[in-house]
């Protein structure tokens, strides 16, 4: 499954931005047909279906609106996505479905055996996306790859500092489950490092690393995570930095913390959480759209409302 894996790459996993190649292409189970019988069996729960907000925070471009897509059919929500602003999600749809399992199977058990890391327990979505979609900036809690399967897609990655990802929005997003969007700055992708993805090709990043994406076309990826060690501690420790910054007006620094404070920290995280001192402060998942074929780009605004399906 990993067509192009060397040495280096094994060194630099985990630590540094790497890109390799990879089979998922020659799966047959991401063509048009392969897809639409996807949908057909997903469960609803699993599927998001979203567009680009036109009037969003200058600070938050192009965020995610949730669409209504009951009563679509599969076709037409592919048709959809390579014809407007809609772009779907497929949540899990690499665990759920046993053809799907078995390539994931695959995937990381081949980066077990070039890494000598075996405690993945990854879970991997499905990405179909339209030629326009954009992906905010923002960054993931846990370790990301992306696995490029059809299109073209750019991706910015950029730099760990706090100037790109500060405290204060890390701890934002600690406290609550939807919330991973950062702050952004078109001056910021000076800084980036372009990775311009064809068919076939992977990208895995540090952990944290904001990121953005834009598509050149229609786009169909794979998006795999998996939590490590070094995940569960920063999560937690951030959790509890969010604590003593709320509630106590102190100001704490990951990265001025050494590891015997973040350990610490983490400790507190975790019993905070349990105890419920922490408000999850979640947002409900709001419906603002409905997918309609006879729409320009199939997207109507509607009267917001809580999604329930």
């Amino acid at each position: 499954m990993l067509t192009d894996w060397t040495t280096k790459h094994s060194e630099r996993f985990g630590e540094d931005i790497v890109t390799f190649g990879h089979g998922l292409v020659e799966s047959g189970l991401f063509t048009d047909e392969a897809l639409i019988e996807l949908m057909k069996k997903h469960p609803m729960e699993q599927m998001d279906v979203c567009s680009m907000s036109d009037d969003s925070d200058p600070a938050f471009p192009n965020q995610f609106m949730t669409g209504d897509f009951r009563g679509v059919d599969p076709k037409t929500l592919l048709d959809a996505a390579k014809a407007g602003r809609i772009f779907m999600n497929l949540r899990n749809a690499m665990n759920l479905h046993s053809e799907y399992k078995m390539l994931l199977d695959q995937m990381f058990g081949d980066l077990a055996k070039k890494t000598g890391f075996e405690s993945f327990k990854p879970k991997g979505s499905i990405l179909i996306s339209s030629p326009i979609s954009q992906t905010p900036y923002h960054f993931d809690k846990t370790q990301t790859i992306l696995w490029h399967v059809r299109g073209k897609k750019r991706m910015y990655i950029y730099p760990m500092t706090p100037e790109f990802i500060p405290d204060e929005a890390y701890e934002a997003t600690a406290v609550s489950y939807r919330v991973d969007d950062l702050p952004y700055d078109e001056t910021f992708d000076r800084a980036a490092q372009i990775c311009d993805l064809k068919p076939g090709e992977a990208v895995a990043w540090p952990l944290n690393a904001p990121h953005r994406v834009d598509n050149g076309s229609f786009c169909v990826s794979v998006t795999t995570e998996y939590s490590t060690r070094e995940c569960v501690i920063k999560n937690n420790n951030m959790l509890a930095n969010a604590a003593l910054r709320r509630g106590l007006g102190f100001k704490p620094s990951y990265d001025n913390d050494g590891e015997f404070k973040r350990m610490a920290k983490a400790g507190m995280g975790v019993v905070l959480r349990k105890v419920g001192y922490i408000d999850r402060n979640d947002t409900p998942d709001m419906v603002s759209f409905k997918v309609d074929p006879r729409a320009e780009g199939f997207v109507v605004r509607t009267e917001p409302f809580i999604r329930d399906f």
